[in-house]
């Protein structure tokens, strides 16, 4: 017979220090006795020390999740339990956790499940009182069932991280200045202040919150076990709250009903602009305001082209490089179209290339700006701008790359994957198509990317066919 030292008894890398010391040692989980509870005893030789070198086993890590749980449990086998899980593993049983109906892995589940409730619940009924009157420094008081404050305190000191605070339990305590969590002696109920100043205020807002309509006090005392009660403020109230429910809620139900207080306010309406000729609007545009689009861009991204093109390609946005140039289609899906443009016989020279939102959308990641589809209020802000492009320069034939540039001109029902292709006739009679974007194109998986292309070629092509 063997015997190890925990301490303390639930903490992770302690008791992986003894198991690796035991499996480098050859010793069985029979032979191998933990002090502790149950298990206590003075008889057999001590532990040797675990390599230093390490013993290079590899378990998986749920179990070292399923340990890190258990290890919080009082029960005093829980440590011969796992070392048991533990030799079967590194013994062959790799798959061990797997097994639902095991007896060692119910019994280290059940444990594991009854701690994670208690943390459930540490997390929901800690309440912290001020120590003092304009002191911002704060104490609370909790009973857990297990060894749980160690496991629960970096949740405290994350969601209250800029408060002072202090955790009293009665086997140990924590206490966060703000900058890191320091673990002391328990102690008692009497350490904590009763009550505080704010108190009136919690249980005022408690009192306003409590919908009577929805009590149920069987789910109630399943969520808020009354052996929590006790270190609650607000449970003082909730003998009167449960008595005036009924009576409230008959209340509620004959009370007339009241228009709602508070109104949704209505979608703003871009402020209306006075676009002058098309010299003037791009300096008109730059100082654009109608949605937020403007603050992180770079700058506005006008059309750019002949003024009497006879063709005018609409676009989505500007991408990265257009936003730092200020020109429209010079990033990579530019060159794309440039090449699709020699392929179709295009000249791009003589066409007029715009877009139908005028600023980049994008995302920072890191240093790199994501491009993000405008949505339907970004082109709705945009038209009035590539409404004016269109009446100056009226083009004979308008071809929208995309599915964003196909609803400013043809609107929000038009479909790009049933129109692809298809000719139309706007209202002032000029033809129009749609096509898809040339970043789509390049979008596509490395095995798709040229029939894509070519599509686009096709779709181009139908220009010099002379369309509908």
């Amino acid at each position: 017979m063997v015997r190890t030292q925990m301490e303390p008894g639930w903490c992770l890398d302690a008791w992986r220090g003894q198991a690796r010391a035991a499996l480098a040692a050859g010793v069985p989980p029979e032979d191998l006795q933990w002090d502790g509870g149950a298990q206590q005893g003075l008889l057999g030789a001590p532990l040797p020390d675990a390599p230093e070198a390490g013993t290079g086993l590899v378990v998986p890590g749920r179990f070292i999740e399923l340990a890190g749980a258990v290890l919080c449990h009082r029960d005093p086998n829980r440590h011969g339990l796992l070392y048991r899980l533990l030799w079967r593993i590194v013994k062959g049983e790799r798959r061990l956790l797997e097994r639902a109906t095991d007896p060692d892995v119910v019994a280290a589940s059940a444990l594991a499940a009854a701690v994670r409730r208690d943390t459930h619940k540490m997390k929901a009924f800690v309440r912290f009182r001020q120590i003092r009157e304009g002191e911002e420094a704060y104490v609370a008081w909790f009973e857990p069932d297990h060894w749980i404050l160690d496991r629960v305190a970096p949740f405290f000191a994350k969601r209250f991280a800029g408060m002072r605070w202090a955790i009293l339990t009665p086997y140990r305590s924590v206490r966060w200045d703000g900058a890191a969590l320091d673990f002391g002696p328990g102690g008692v109920r009497a350490d904590a202040p009763a009550e505080d100043a704010r108190e009136d205020l919690w249980l005022t807002y408690y009192a306003n919150i409590f919908n009577p309509a929805r009590l149920n006090p069987t789910i109630m005392r399943q969520e808020m076990p009354q052996k929590y009660w006790k270190g609650l403020p607000e449970a003082a109230l909730l003998p009167s709250l449960l008595r005036e429910a009924g009576s409230r809620v008959r209340d509620m139900a004959e009370r007339e009903a009241q228009q709602p207080r508070r109104r949704i306010p209505a979608r703003p309406t871009p402020a209306s602009v006075d676009v002058g000729s098309l010299a003037e609007a791009p300096a008109q545009a730059a100082d654009c305001r109608r949605c937020p689009l403007w603050e992180p861009a770079t700058q506005t991204v006008w059309g750019e082209g002949p003024e009497d093109a006879r063709l005018m390609f609409i676009g989505e946005q500007p991408g990265d490089a257009e936003d730092l140039t200020g020109r429209p289609f010079v990033g990579p899906a530019g060159a794309l179209l440039d090449r699709a443009f020699a392929d179709a016989t295009i000249d791009r020279a003589a066409a007029y290339l715009t877009n139908a939102v005028k600023h980049f959308r994008f995302e920072q990641r890191g240093k790199v700006r994501l491009h993000k589809r405008p949505d339907a209020g970004h082109v709705r802000a945009c038209h009035v701008w590539l409404q004016q492009e269109l009446a100056t320069v009226r083009p004979d034939t308008v071809v929208c790359l995309g599915a964003t540039a196909a609803a400013a001109v043809f609107g929000n029902a038009f479909k790009l994957t049933q129109e692809r292709g298809r000719w139309h006739t706007l209202g002032n009679g000029v033809r129009a198509m749609a096509t898809v974007h040339p970043a789509w194109v390049l979008r596509q998986p490395p095995a798709a990317r040229e029939s894509a292309y070519r599509g686009l070629v096709a779709d181009l092509l139908s220009l010099s066919s002379g369309g509908p």
